[in-house]
């Protein structure tokens, strides 16, 4: 089959590599028919995360089931299925509590000797407690496919943001962050009851995007700049509940300094800025809790499933490019340089 792999920086090729088989009772082989570039994946392209030369890429994916090993029992070859961004056994303590991600047997797709997301098939391990079970028709539903993706990883970590900042109705919500995820957590936010929501972004396509998701103000400033328009915005208290979408010293400053003294500071940014950002002094003088993390997907997506299917909310808007597999190193290029948001890949 082919697949996406990377080979250095800005070095994304398509080749053939070996087709996924069923390797342990609990695995699954699923065929891809749409999967995605994510923003954490240009951290590779460009260099900052190491990968290994020939290493595979990519997280989130949508597909058809092929074949399954003698132990699953929640699935059959035909059904069409969403896989999160990380496989768990579903047994352990923490994915009874809701934390996948902690899963002493999980793992993330594309990691050194698993499959990625962006390739033709992909073997999925421990498939009953990984994958989630979507309707067979919507498998060819075009305007429905990319709301069904985006809850492989964006719109769950988008909505994992807005749980930590701990959101409810009528507050006041700061979303830093303009890419795909700070977007979903804009719609997160509304979806949980946000009174007004702020997003702080500059580029016009992807506020707009904030608009239509639910945010009544946008602040393009940055830095100390962007820290006193929300505070004017807010009658120089700040925001309840802040969600941190970017990773970087300066975005994770900002955003403990727009939240309101007894806010909270949700962060699902994958950090690569170091954590000086992090004031303890700061939030402690002015009781402003932090939290999040790692996003645990397969928590959230049946939740957040049901409203997609019901049209209550539409994520998949963040996706304003599709390319074929042959298209994906363009994608790439394409999301490194801002010309698109998130790239789709349909096969």
């Amino acid at each position: 089959m082919r697949a996406t792999v990377i080979h250095g920086p800005n070095d994304i090729r398509i080749e053939d590599v070996p087709d996924p088989e069923i390797q342990q009772p609990t695995d699954a082989v699923v065929r891809v028919v749409n999967a995605c570039i994510c923003g954490s994946d240009l951290w590779a392209y460009r260099g900052v995360a190491a990968r290994e030369a020939g290493q595979r890429i990519g997280h989130e994916f949508l597909g058809i089931v092929e074949s399954v090993g003698s132990a699953v029992a929640g699935f059959k070859p035909g059904d069409f299925v969403v896989a999160p961004f990380v496989w768990s056994d579903g047994v352990c303590e923490y994915c009874r509590e809701g934390l996948q991600t902690s899963c002493p047997h999980g793992g993330f797709w594309g990691s050194v000797g698993s499959d990625g997301g962006q390739g033709e098939a992909v073997r999925v391990p421990f498939a009953d407690g990984t994958l989630v079970q979507l309707p067979k028709d919507a498998a060819t539903d075009q305007a429905l496919l990319p709301h069904l993706l985006a809850l492989s990883d964006v719109m769950a970590t988008g909505h994992h943001a807005a749980v930590a900042a701990k959101v409810r109705p009528g507050s006041t919500v700061a979303v830093v962050g303009d890419g795909a995820v700070g977007l979903c957590g804009v719609l997160a936010a509304h979806r949980l009851g946000a009174g007004r929501i702020i997003a702080l972004g500059r580029h016009e396509v992807r506020t707009d995007i904030a608009r239509k998701f639910g945010a009544t103000d946008v602040v393009a400033e940055r830095g100390e700049a962007a820290i006193e328009a929300v505070r004017e915005l807010t009658g120089g208290q700040g925001a309840h509940s802040v969600l941190e979408a970017v990773g970087t010293e300066e975005s994770m400053r900002t955003a403990i300094s727009i939240a309101r003294d007894g806010g909270a500071v949700g962060y699902v940014g994958v950090p690569h800025g170091g954590s000086a950002g992090v004031d303890i002094g700061q939030m402690f003088g002015r009781n402003v809790a932090l939290g999040g993390g790692v996003a645990p997907a397969r928590a959230y997506i049946p939740e957040l499933l049901a409203d997609v299917l019901a049209g209550k909310i539409e994520p998949g808007l963040v996706f304003d490019r599709t390319v074929d597999l042959d298209g994906v190193p363009d994608g790439y290029r394409a999301m490194d340089d801002r010309s698109a948001l998130k790239v789709r890949i349909a096969f």
